[in-house]
């Protein structure tokens, strides 16, 4: 693929990867197109819809009657459901995921309907019994966002609540790819075999979970270590590159020449005791062949609303030769803990100190003429009109291109965190194809129309100086900041 190979020579060794034309991915802009083309794809739904997510709200009744009527209108239609067992479950007694989304299998069957959802085995014994609901998410969640119907997939950061659907800022990637789609339908169904499984009942919850005889692994609260030792090999098989990767043909694509290679990432460090997770190593091999002088002319945006990239990818995104770079996080009043009661309520002043020693880094690192911090702020948050920011993701424009030929986007923060406790999933696209190009320069550009450039002078003001309670909060950040 042109300069595109000191990329693609090492990644083909790293991911699994397809060949499909630009023209297969779409990008959706905003809350509100998210919801409205989930809810399009669901009514089409003609045989499959399964969704991997943290948690859909518990006042989600349009789409959950979205998905009933596509249920009622198809008897062959199936619905796959998988969130986290902490975050589904953390009202309880009172309503929560799992009693939104129970009934479903009451009316529809288990033939038709199934509602899973993963628990971590790192949080077992007197530490679950022990650790308050809101912290104990710290020692692991299922964090993928996985929205497919069909033959089609949209990748996004995106919870499936009324936030998500109205007022907070992510990215949505739609493939319309039955390989991709597939691929990713093979992850959830990996990940599914190893978690509760959500049955309707007739306690004041509305549901029970329970660990079928079916499951490969016993469960992860009565024997963590053997369910591991049973996750490790599956999740391996599902996540590995093939020995040589070759896409077979397809008749209907006869003539046509491919021109954007989509590699597949996931992040299951806690399910692997020998860890072959891919997206590390993948966005670890761009960053130190961006480090070369061929790439001098390139540059680089990269965006997390949570911004706590784990150490080594600061360090890589520094060392990279590329100019005219950019990193876009959310402005404290843009962050969804914003004003929030209790010690929660001090995490934008920890997301400040690390965005403030990102600059002082920059800057150390003699690079402030060619990165700038930009902070996302529409509106604040808790106020009329007010937006959060959760995008993430990279672009990267090769030297002498207008726009992006490579981007990253998916589930994942890109914290310590998201590569040692969370499972997570994306792709990343590189392509030839100009027409994604100018959508991905469109989407880069976009993302940047409420975000202004913030310099070390702004944090030294005393509207950001933050107080001895951040170090609370710098710990709350390592546990629950990167998991939203």
């Amino acid at each position: 693929m042109g300069i595109l190979a000191p990329f693609t020579t090492e990644l083909d060794r790293i991911a699994p990867s397809f060949d499909i034309d630009g023209s297969q991915i779409h990008i959706i802009r905003s809350p509100a197109d998210f919801y409205e083309t989930l809810k399009e794809r669901i009514r089409n739904a003609r045989e499959r819809i399964f969704l991997s997510t943290l948690y859909i709200g518990r006042t989600e009744k349009e789409l959950i009657g979205t998905l009933q009527d596509a249920l009622r209108q198809n008897p062959k239609l199936q619905l796959h459901i998988l969130t986290d067992a902490l975050r589904g479950t953390r009202e309880t007694p009172n309503p929560s995921c799992a009693t939104l989304l129970a009934p479903l299998v009451e009316e529809f069957g288990s033939d038709r309907v199934e509602i899973r959802m993963y628990h971590t085995p790192n949080l077992t014994g007197l530490r679950k019994k022990y650790v308050p609901r809101r912290i104990n998410e710290g020692w692991g969640l299922q964090h993928m966002k996985l929205y497919g119907v069909d033959d089609e997939i949209i990748l996004s950061g995106a919870n499936l609540s009324t936030d998500y659907f109205t007022n907070r800022q992510d990215r949505y990637h739609l493939f319309s790819s039955k390989d991709v789609t597939d691929y990713f339908w093979n992850i959830h169904r990996g990940v599914a075999s190893f978690s509760f499984l959500v049955q309707p009942s007739k306690d004041k919850s509305g549901f029970a979970l329970t660990w079928p005889d079916s499951n490969p692994a016993p469960s992860p609260l009565e024997n963590p270590k053997q369910f591991v030792s049973k996750t490790t090999p599956a999740m391996d098989a599902l996540i590995a590159p093939p020995a040589k990767q070759i896409t077979p043909p397809n008749p209907s694509d006869a003539g046509k020449q491919s021109d954007t290679r989509v590699y597949m990432l996931a992040q299951m460090s806690q399910l692997m005791n020998r860890d072959t997770s891919t997206e590390l190593p993948a966005i670890t091999h761009v960053l130190r062949t961006l480090a070369s002088p061929r790439f001098a002319g390139s540059s680089w945006t990269f965006t997390a609303g949570y911004f706590n990239p784990a150490p080594s990818l600061t360090k890589l995104l520094l060392s990279t030769a590329s100019t005219n770079n950019v990193v876009i996080t959310a402005s404290p009043h843009a962050n969804g803990f914003y004003k929030s009661p209790g010690v929660s309520g001090l995490l934008p002043d920890a997301y400040t100190l690390l965005a403030h020693r990102f600059l002082r880094a920059v800057h150390q690192t003699r690079r402030d003429t060619d990165m700038t911090l930009k902070e996302w702020r529409r509106g604040t948050v808790g106020h009329p009109g007010g937006w959060t920011y959760h995008a993430k993701g990279l672009w990267v424009t090769l030297p002498g291109d207008k726009d992006p030929a490579l981007t990253l986007v998916g589930s994942s923060n890109y914290t310590r965190r998201s590569y040692s406790h969370d499972l997570e999933v994306g792709a990343l696209v590189l392509t030839r194809n100009e027409g994604l190009k100018e959508r991905l320069g469109q989407e880069q550009a976009w993302l940047q129309e409420y975000a202004k450039p913030v310099t070390r002078d702004d944090f030294a003001t005393n509207e950001r100086r933050v107080g001895l309670k951040v170090r609370i909060a710098m710990w709350i950040v390592s546990l629950v900041g990167g998991a939203l």
